[in-house]
Formats: structure tokens, C-alpha cells, sequence
């Protein structure tokens, strides 16, 4: 059990922060937090610094500098605070607001190349949002606002919040109370005057070990017999009883070679981690839900229709890919071949049937009892289920228009090489007006984003983040209305009576 001096008060937890307005603030916001960080069997100690993170906290600054750099797009008036804040802690107060979001993720996606890691933190600050008012609604809890208390704060600091909302799960069949295990879902182990000591892990957490504070929600339906399961909380990502195990991304040591090249986009990267909580206190002022299960199943269903609109940032990545396909067909000299044209034409296509369906979701969104809108709910499922097949079809072109040579290049130093390099400069040439070392960065980064560490945030992320594909259809499923379709049809056919007596 964790010892008392771990128990901070919320005053205490917020006196670490200060108001950061730049991205240099937020990367030395950083700097100096007591976290336990693992990586290839070793603990970390300078993370900010290790040259595979460091490209996961450039992703985040330029959240940041985009604030700084383009307000009307990436910032927005708060009433709460009655000043402008980062889009990426605004409160949805209205349709465009979603739309404006979608912009800014599509931007960044364009900036980045990769996951930027602050769309999990959005989304689960405007699920708290309402269900803390429904459920004190129901209940007459205080935890709406507790939230609004906790949010006036996060957006005077602007900080980063990230959501922890997966659990390992186990046994699939079981669950969460019939685990051989108890803790392989989050659960609250311990209730004091205080608040409450929860202790398991959440997985896949996007930007975890990058955040200020942790949104902590369930991940699944609850039943009375997993009342312990049902818990929402905010945790600072520094607080006592936490480790962060990092995850192994495909290529990720290129990152600690010499040169850039072959790390395809050497500035900007993602970050997933398995971050495992061991009875770690939250006070009660940063709980919004304990033992209230009744309400998990909808807090789920909220969250994935915001995040999974929120799967528009994959359109900027798609930006840039088309971007990078149609620069090599140019260096390779076939630019101007209809099949190529053709093929560039059918990776825009899929691109933009994405963004269509996340910004019609937006702009077909419902008000909520508490004030705050959600994208709608069938759209937002579709926006997804299309970032599930498109962007690996986008991939598939963007290698074919690269060619085999993507997969087969020398590595960075043979070009460098005094003996290996004037054959590399005189055999890997594709238009002689084009310097080789233009098609070799071009290539790298293809590799990047369909294969290396950046294919991450593009391809598999796309497929299981915010669910995996059959958890949409599902949604799709159960919002498809086919017997009033059925009826449609009928009518239109001239068949009458034939459900009167059901």
C-alpha cells in the first residue's frame, strides 16, 4: 500500500506547475520531474534528451509554437478562464468548435508527419465534462465541479493531458471482477478521507510519459459486481507509484546513428507507453467517478465518438505522403506518366473521404446536458472505420510510386564512404537536375511513414486506436436504423400492411 507521504493534496500537485506559453516552456516544463522511465532493460534518466523520445516531445512543442505561430486556428476563447487557451484544452461549446479542432489536427498532421499525441487528452476532457454533470445529476455528486475546478487550472498552466484509457483486459471472456488477476483492469484499492489509491496499468497510452497529468477512465461496460473498476481520475504523470516502460517502435535505434537521412523524418516522431500505476493516490478533489459502473459504458461511448473523429489528424499525414509520392515520381523522372497522375488522384481521393466524414461529424453535432457538444455519433464511426483501410491503400500507392529502391538503399554512411559513395552518387541518380541526396531523403522518409518508426501513428495506430475495426461496425450496426430504411422502400413500392402486427 502506498505510504502516506505519497498523499499530495490538489494545491500541492498544481504548485509544481507554471503557465507555459511557448514550446521551449513546454519542453523545459520537462525537464527535472522524478519519473521512473524503462526503456531496452534500463532506466532512463535524461528522457527529454534521449534521441528516441526527443522526437515524440518536438512533436508535441509544435503544438505549442502552432498556437503561438497561427492563434485564429489553434486557439480559442475560454469563458472559464475569459481568455484565449490551446484548442487542445478548450471545451466544446458549440459545432464549429469541432470543426476548428479537425483543422488543427489535419495542420499539425501536415507539420508533423506523425502522431503529435494530444488529441486522447482533448477528447477525455470533454467526456469529463458531461458525464460529471449526469452523473451528479443522478447522484448529486460534486464531481462536475471538481472537473470545471481542475480544468480552470489546466488551461491557466496550458498544460499537456494525456488519457489513460486502455487496460491490458487479460482473459477477453472474464470480466473485470472475474480476473485471475484483479489487476489487469484499473481499480481502486483503497478509500481514505483523503481520496482514493488505485493500482494497475493502462496500455498504448499515447504521449504518456510527455504529459503533465493523466486522464484516467474506464475502458469497458461495468456491472455492480465492478464497482472498484469504475473510477476517473487526474493524476500528475509525476506522481509517486508510477513506472513508464517505453514502447518499441520499428526502426526506433536508426535514432541513434549518426546523420539523419536514414531516420526519414529525424525532427518529429511518436510515443507509446505501458504506464503501471501501484496504489498511486488521486485526492478526492481529482476524482470524477467511484463505483458509479452505471455510467462507464457511456463515458466509453462519448469518448469514442470524439476520438474517433478525431482520426482527421491521419489527413494531414496523408497530405504529406501524396506530397512525398509525387515529389519521387518527379525525381525518378515519371511525373508526368497518366498511370502515375492516376494513382496520385486515387491517394487524394481516400484522403479527403476521411476528412469529409470526421468535418460532417462535427458539423452534425448534439448538445449535452452539461453545454458541451459531441461529434455524431454514426459519422464519427465511419471517419474511423475509413482511417481502419485508407491509409494503408494510400501506403501501398506511395510505395509503389517510390519504387523497390526505398527498401533497398545503402545506408547513409556507404554514401559518405570514400570508396562506396561516388558509386552510390553515380548508379542511384534519377533525373540528372536532381542531386541524389534530394531521392534519398525523399525515400527515407516513405520508408518512414509506411514502414518505420512513424508507420507507428499512420498504419497500426489507425487500425486499433480509439477500437479496432469491429468495434465500429458494431456502432455502425446499432445506429443503422434498417427497419425504418425497410420502410422507405416499402413505401416507395407500393407495400402497405406488411408490419402492422409487429
Amino acid at each position: 500500500m502506498a505510504k502516506i507521504e505519497h498523499k499530495e493534496t490538489a494545491q500541492t500537485r498544481w504548485s509544481r506547475f507554471k503557465p507555459i506559453k511557448t514550446g521551449e516552456d513546454y519542453v523545459n516544463s520537462l525537464r527535472g520531474r522524478e519519473l521512473t522511465v524503462h526503456m531496452f532493460g534500463k532506466t532512463v534518466d535524461d528522457y527529454v534528451e534521449h534521441p528516441i523520445i526527443r522526437p515524440s516531445i518536438n512533436a508535441l512543442r509544435k503544438t505549442y509554437e502552432l498556437a503561438v505561430e497561427d492563434p485564429e486556428l489553434a486557439t480559442a476563447h475560454s469563458d472559464l478562464v475569459d481568455a484565449p487557451v490551446n484548442r487542445f484544452l478548450h471545451i466544446v461549446g458549440a459545432p464549429q468548435d469541432l470543426v476548428m479542432k479537425n483543422r488543427m489536427q489535419r495542420r499539425l498532421g501536415q507539420l508533423t508527419g506523425t502522431c503529435f499525441q494530444r488529441c486522447t487528452g482533448l477528447d477525455a476532457i470533454s467526456v469529463l465534462h458531461s458525464i460529471t454533470y449526469d452523473i451528479d445529476q443522478k447522484h448529486q455528486t460534486s464531481y462536475h465541479e471538481r472537473f470545471l475546478t481542475f480544468l480552470k487550472q489546466a488551461q491557466t498552466n496550458n498544460v499537456m493531458i494525456a488519457a489513460g484509457m486502455t487496460d491490458p483486459k487479460g482473459d477477453r471472456s472474464k470480466r473485470p471482477s472475474d480476473q485471475a488477476d484483479p489487476d489487469l483492469f484499473m481499480r481502486i484499492v483503497k478509500r481514505d478521507e483523503d481520496g482514493i489509491y488505485v493500482r494497475g496499468a493502462k496500455a498504448h497510452m499515447t504521449g504518456g510519459l510527455n504529459s503533465h497529468w493523466i486522464a484516467l477512465m474506464p475502458t469497458m461496460n461495468l456491472s455492480e459486481s465492478d464497482r472498484d473498476y469504475a473510477v476517473a481520475g487526474l493524476v500528475p504523470g509525476d506522481a509517486k507509484g508510477i513506472t513508464y516502460i517505453y514502447g518499441r517502435q520499428s526502426c526506433d535505434t536508426r535514432a541513434m546513428e549518426m546523420g539523419e537521412i536514414d531516420k526519414g523524418n529525424a525532427t518529429y516522431g511518436g510515443q507509446e507507453v505501458l504506464a503501471v500505476f501501484d496504489d498511486v493516490f488521486i485526492p478526492w478533489a481529482h476524482v470524477m467517478m467511484d463505483g458509479e459502473y452505471e455510467f462507464a459504458q457511456e463515458m466509453v461511448a462519448r469518448f469514442t465518438s470524439y476520438h474517433r473523429a478525431s482520426y482527421v489528424c491521419k489527413t494531414g499525414l496523408g497530405d504529406v505522403l501524396v506530397g512525398a509520392a509525387a515529389s519521387i515520381a518527379e525525381y525518378n523522372g515519371a511525373d508526368h506518366a497518366s498511370h502515375i497522375k492516376d494513382k496520385l488522384v486515387e491517394m487524394t481521393h481516400l484522403n479527403e473521404t476521411i476528412y469529409s466524414s470526421a468535418i460532417a461529424s462535427s458539423h452534425e453535432a448534439q448538445e449535452l446536458p452539461s453545454g458541451i457538444y459531441i461529434n455524431d455519433q454514426m459519422l464519427a464511426n465511419v471517419c474511423k472505420h475509413n482511417v481502419t483501410r485508407f491509409p494503408y491503400e494510400i501506403s501501398r500507392f506511395a510505395q509503389d510510386l517510390a519504387g523497390g529502391l526505398m527498401v533497398t538503399m545503402p545506408a547513409e554512411a556507404d554514401f559518405e564512404d570514400e570508396t562506396t559513395g561516388p558509386m552510390l552518387k553515380k548508379y542511384l541518380r534519377g533525373r540528372s537536375n536532381m542531386p541524389v541526396e534530394v531521392r534519398q531523403r525523399m525515400l527515407r522518409l516513405i520508408e518512414n511513414m509506411t514502414l518505420g518508426r512513424n508507420a507507428v501513428g499512420y498504419l497500426t495506430e489507425s487500425l486499433h486506436g480509439a477500437g479496432s475495426p469491429q468495434a465500429q461496425r458494431i456502432q455502425i450496426q446499432r445506429g443503422m436504423e434498417v427497419d425504418t430504411k425497410k420502410t422507405y422502400a416499402e413505401d416507395l413500392a407500393g407495400i402497405t400492411g406488411l408490419r402492422d402486427e409487429e
